[in-house]
């Protein structure tokens, strides 16, 4: 839950007090979001494991906990998007358009639209969130003795 709170609060905080900075700027800033929400994989399984679960977890347990926690955060991100491109600028899109042609692109962009791209923000965070709670269970789990 907590990775949930942070990532709408980081994400949603960086869209509106970065609105003025260029789209490479606020994509640092977006993985950066990401990543300091995902944090909290490896502080829930250990919490898990030390407090929960007299000091041992499997590898198994670890994992999945961390892919229910990284989903619980992927969930927050993708609300915090979807409500900045419909509510907050909802002409985001074409000012990323105008960007990339600016910089030279002259593929077309195609226009998904925000549940798309909420989508897109989801499955990027669970993907990031599946490889931290893989190593966090590599790290942390302990057997009974």
């Amino acid at each position: 839950m907590y990775g949930l709170l942070l990532a709408m609060v980081l994400f949603l905080g960086a869209l509106v007090l970065g609105k003025e900075a260029n789209f490479s700027t606020q994509e640092i800033i977006g993985y950066a979001t990401m990543i300091a929400s995902l944090s909290f994989v490896f502080f829930g399984i250990k919490h898990f494991r030390d407090q929960e679960n007299q000091g041992a977890v499997t590898f198994g347990k670890a994992l999945l906990i961390g892919v229910l926690i990284s989903a619980i955060t992927a969930l927050g991100i993708a609300i915090a998007d979807f409500i900045y491109t419909t509510l907050i600028n909802p002409n985001f899109f074409e000012e990323y358009k105008a960007t990339m042609v600016a910089q030279g692109h002259t593929e077309p962009i195609p226009d998904y639209g925000s549940f798309f791209m909420a989508f897109l923000m989801f499955a990027t965070v669970l993907i990031l969130g599946f490889i931290i709670s893989l190593i966090s269970a590599l790290i942390l789990q302990r057997k009974k003795n």
